[in-house]
């Protein structure tokens, strides 16, 4: 799961366009399939919403939820390519992005009823 944050005023009008950037470099560099987007995208009032110094009001944190299996040379290459394609579609600079990755391990991931060390039937690798 993924959750975006941002001043409203700037995440709505570029909400669509930012979720379909984060989900190409997460098919591209994670193999995610095209049916897996799980976004939560919060638009925040700009008083709720504060941001570090040298900032402008296109800052946007990206939080990335996964489990536990991929490799730092695998996570780092999708931060850069979320740095560069947030860039070169949408026009924020990379010193308005912040982007964690948060891993758990599958034991503590439950969707469609089971839990993520007893699902067998993912459609990508988590171990890369």
């Amino acid at each position: 799961m993924i959750v975006i944050y941002g001043t409203k005023e700037h995440l709505n009008p570029i909400k669509a366009q930012l979720s379909e950037v984060i989900h190409g470099c997460m098919q591209s560099v994670l193999g995610m399939p095209e049916d897996k987007r799980a976004h939560r995208l919060i638009p925040m009032e700009p008083e709720d919403f504060y941001y570090p110094r040298g900032r402008t009001p296109a800052y946007t944190a990206i939080e990335i939820n996964m489990m536990q299996g991929r490799t730092p040379e695998t996570q780092k290459a999708l931060i850069k390519e979320l740095f560069s394609k947030i860039e070169s579609v949408i026009g924020i600079s990379p010193v308005d992005v912040e982007i964690t990755i948060k891993e758990q391990p599958p034991h503590c991931w439950g969707f469609r009823g089971m839990t993520g060390d007893e699902v067998r039937d993912l459609k990508y690798s988590v171990n890369v």
